[in-house]
């Protein structure tokens, strides 16, 4: 068939995946389940013992292609973050990322003993599976219609962000213990502290630096802003890795730094990462999901169960409880954080690490934190949705507008389109566009009313049930808040 041959099928093969991921989501929505986890489900579809016959034993490759994808995730992550949420969950979700970390780490690692596991096997898994993937647990409560009170939406979606980089320093740490690398307190604290400074500086650094960069370098197509940001966040992570910091910190901190300051075509460059985002997770499970055979699980199911059920029970609880306790966090909320420490991406692509480093017994510990992250989504991500309607963490969600409209252009401008539903009790209800007494440099732009898109004029009414579009400068929102009854959805 020659080499175009080969090419032509690979690419089919590919496309014939993505296409499959995209066709699960759907699936996922009924199941109560992140999309995520069907994807692992197709990686073994296709893999050397399903149907697909690939045969894909790279683990050095898989790592690769995973920390590409974090970074990019990370960036899209960081991008997405308002100043306002990082304002309200700082503390909270700074010790949940550290401190609840380290105590998930340490149960878990205690369980694994145990079960019998080694002392340097038991560490592994412990650092492996001690980070959340809150960005599960938001696909869940989502595609479920459910949005979490502020607060606790705040706290869990910075906490994902942040607690990547401590389960990337414990791994290495006890992937170099397995090794039988000499390490004493001092040169943890040192690695530890030198990990973290230069990873924060590093990414602060370039978040300011890309701000400049893309406001003193105006580019000749909109296309290349999201190109410039993608270097950016590559550059990130390279140059602090390099300089001993934590790469994954310092991209987060560079969406971070970056989205909080103006940034030309901003919708459009949001837009590309999410994008970005998306098939990187989609690859990356679905590769990761090449790498293992079904049958390799189940010499791993009862210590994978045994994990996982330790951590929903055990260890999640306790580090939660830990940090967020003397916070005087309500207790309902404590028991929702608890249940919904999600595993994901990471712990997998972590656990593929110490096999990289030819640690004996490693292809164990990636199986069983394999299976761990698969129980752990299964069962308490079914229940998210319906746990924080009981709990009464859940808001009132106004229907989502049936049109979407946005400002593209080259150069920041000094506001939002923001979408407002029209409740019954809303003040403006019953009068026209003339007589909202709007702020200076507010404007209704659209308005949805049932299946019709009407164009605004001063004598047009406003009724109970219209999705109100409005361009709003960020000053005067609290008052068009108050006008129409809060925002039915955020700009982004």
């Amino acid at each position: 068939m020659g080499e175009p041959g080969t090419t032509a099928v690979l690419l089919a093969a590919i496309g014939l995946l993505l296409v499959l991921a995209g066709l699960a989501s759907p699936i996922s929505n009924r199941l109560g389940v992140p999309a995520l986890v069907l994807f692992l489900g197709l990686g073994m579809l296709a893999g050397v013992e399903g149907i697909g016959r690939i045969p894909f034993d790279d683990y050095a490759l898989a790592y690769r292609l995973g920390t590409v994808a974090l970074v990019l995730i990370l960036f899209d992550g960081g991008l997405n973050t308002s100043r306002v949420v990082l304002r309200k969950a700082a503390l909270a979700a700074g010790l949940l990322a550290t401190v609840s970390v380290v105590v998930t780490a340490a149960v878990v690692a205690g369980i694994g003993l145990l079960l019998g596991l080694s002392v340097p096997v038991a560490l592994l898994v412990g650092a492996v599976v001690s980070s959340t993937d809150a960005a599960a647990v938001f696909s869940v409560l989502r595609s479920s219609g459910v949005r979490l009170r502020e607060s606790t939406g705040a706290t869990l979606e910075v906490e994902s962000g942040l607690n990547d980089p401590m389960a990337v320093f414990l791994t290495v740490v006890a992937t170099e213990f397995a090794l039988g690398t000499p390490l004493d307190g001092g040169s943890v604290a040192l690695l530890f502290a030198r990990q973290f400074a230069v990873g924060a500086a590093a990414g602060v650094a370039f978040g300011f630096g890309a701000r400049e960069l893309l406001r003193a370098l105006p580019l000749p197509a909109a296309g290349l802003y999201p190109v410039l940001t993608v270097a950016v966040a590559f550059l990130s992570f390279g140059v602090s890795t390099l300089f001993g910091g934590s790469g994954f910190l310092a991209v987060y901190a560079t969406g971070l730094v970056l989205a909080a300051g103006p940034m030309p075509y901003r919708a459009g460059v949001r837009r590309v990462h999410d994008a970005l985002a998306w098939l990187s997770q989609i690859v990356m499970f679905t590769i990761l999901g090449l790498l293992v055979a079904p049958s390799n699980l189940v010499s791993a199911m009862g210590a994978g169960v045994a994990l996982a059920a330790a951590l929903a029970f055990v260890a999640r609880p306790l580090a939660v409880f830990t940090v967020l306790a003397p916070l005087r966090v309500p207790r309902r909320e404590l028991w929702f954080v608890s249940w919904v420490g999600l595993r994901g991406a990471v712990p997998i692509i972590l656990g593929v690490y110490p096999v990289v480093r030819g640690v004996t017994g490693a292809e164990e510990v990636f199986h069983m934190v394999f299976f761990a992250v698969l129980v752990s989504s299964f069962v308490p991500g079914a229940t998210v949705a319906w746990l924080a309607r009981r709990l009464g963490l859940a808001d009132a969600q106004p229907p989502s507008p049936a049109a979407s409209i946005e400002l593209v252009s080259l150069r920041e401008f000094p506001g939002d389109f923001v979408w407002y539903f029209v409740a019954p009790a809303s003040v403006a209800v019953g009068g026209q566009v003339r007589d909202l007494s709007l702020p200076e440099g507010c404007l209704i732009t659209l308005i949805v009313r049932d299946r019709n898109v009407l164009v605004p004029k001063g004598s047009t009414d406003i009724r109970a049930g219209d999705h109100v579009c409005a361009f709003v400068p960020p000053d005067e929102r609290g008052l068009l808040d108050l006008l129409f009854g809060g925002a039915a959805e955020e700009p982004r």
